[in-house]
């Protein structure tokens, strides 16, 4: 049967096609830049005003705890009390050491009865050599008798001294007035030298305790004074200057603390009391940015950078001085003149394409 010469072309025409259709499917469209709101980060040159969140804390708190072991029969105190100096806190059983101090006793008149017949041997020998009717060896031997005995009664009495010492130790003083804050043990537990059985806030003063971020840190001037109000109630404030600064920051949250030393605070600062702190600074204090523009990366707050060349975007880590429903001051990770994302941020990703709908001081 003859072929017709179309069928040929129609028929290569058709394995074309079913062999395009096995091979890579076509690319898809570009995805369309994202539309974004964008601001323009503009340093704060004049002054501002630092405020940090911190609590109430004694300048000195001390553990208590006994100097020997023992059963604890007796706590006294409880957390909330006022103790003064010398006051009893907690009792120990007194048995062992009161046995104890008795056979230190007894051994101590054993000696001294000792001391004394070693005393009349050794006058004797003395008085028989210098009449001749002694020896010298008899004498030597009494002379050493008599300062073993008195060997002995110093041994005895510093025993008696250590045996009074641990039963005075089986009461336990506060060696400050104060207010206790914690309790380590409870009436009945046996308790080992040195464990904490009530902890005392000493009445030298009050701290004002923050975690300050680096940059604040930095940027506090010398001798600053710090405006310390109780965030309850603000009316209740006080200032104070800067006592103490922790060497080495957190690990985790990579601040500081630092302890502010309160000047004349009122009674309504108490131990505990959440306050506010403010610090006035001089230019330099970061950039302010709307607080839409923050996110999160991991645990550390970040916002979006565009690059105005690419139009395309970044996602940079930044340090927040401070912030409030309406703005974020920014002390490190922006510069001035670079342009962020301030909508739209939960819906972006690292290299996206933006279009820029406006720009907002």
């Amino acid at each position: 049967m003859p072929r017709h010469p179309g069928g040929a072309a129609l028929l290569c025409l058709m394995l074309t096609g079913a062999l395009a259709a096995c091979g890579e499917p076509p690319a898809p469209p570009p995805e369309d830049p994202r539309p974004v709101r964008v601001a323009t980060v503009e340093s704060r040159g004049e002054a501002t005003v630092v405020s940090l969140t911190g609590t109430i804390q004694a300048q000195t708190e001390v553990n208590l705890g006994f100097r020997i072991d023992g059963r604890m029969v007796e706590r006294l105190v409880n957390v909330g009390d006022r103790v003064t100096a010398g006051q009893v806190v907690a009792r120990l059983d007194r048995t062992n050491e009161e046995n104890a101090l008795r056979a230190a006793r007894a051994s101590l008149t054993a000696a001294q009865a000792q001391l004394v017949e070693s005393r009349a041997n050794y006058g004797r020998a003395r008085e028989l050599l210098r009449t001749g009717f002694g020896t010298r060896q008899r004498y030597d031997q009494a002379a050493q008798q008599l300062q073993t005995a008195t060997s002995a009664v110093d041994s005895a009495q510093a025993q008696v001294n250590i045996a009074e010492n641990r039963l005075g130790y089986t009461e336990l003083l506060a060696d400050a007035p104060g207010l206790v804050t914690a309790r380590g043990a409870e009436p009945g537990e046996v308790v080992a030298p040195g464990r904490m059985i009530v902890r005392l806030a000493r009445q030298e003063g009050l701290d004002a305790v923050f975690d300050v971020p680096p940059v604040v840190k930095d940027l506090a001037p010398a001798d600053v004074v710090i405006n310390v109000a109780l965030t309850l109630d603000p009316s209740v404030r006080t200032t104070g200057r800067v006592r103490e600064v922790s060497p080495s920051a957190d690990p985790v949250t990579g601040t500081f603390r630092v302890r502010i030393g309160l000047i004349d605070p009122p009674p309504a600062l108490r131990l505990g009391s959440t306050v506010t702190g403010r610090m006035d600074v001089a230019g330099g204090a970061g950039y302010a940015v709307p607080a839409s523009a923050l996110m999160r990366q991991g645990a550390s707050p970040a916002v979006w950078v565009v690059d105005p060349a690419r139009r395309t975007v970044e996602l940079r880590p930044v340090e927040v001085l401070r912030h409030d429903p309406v703005r974020a001051v920014i002390g490190s990770g922006l510069a001035g003149g670079e342009v962020i994302v301030t909508a739209g941020v939960q819906a972006l990703r690292p290299g996206q394409q933006v279009r820029l709908l406006d720009r907002a001081p």
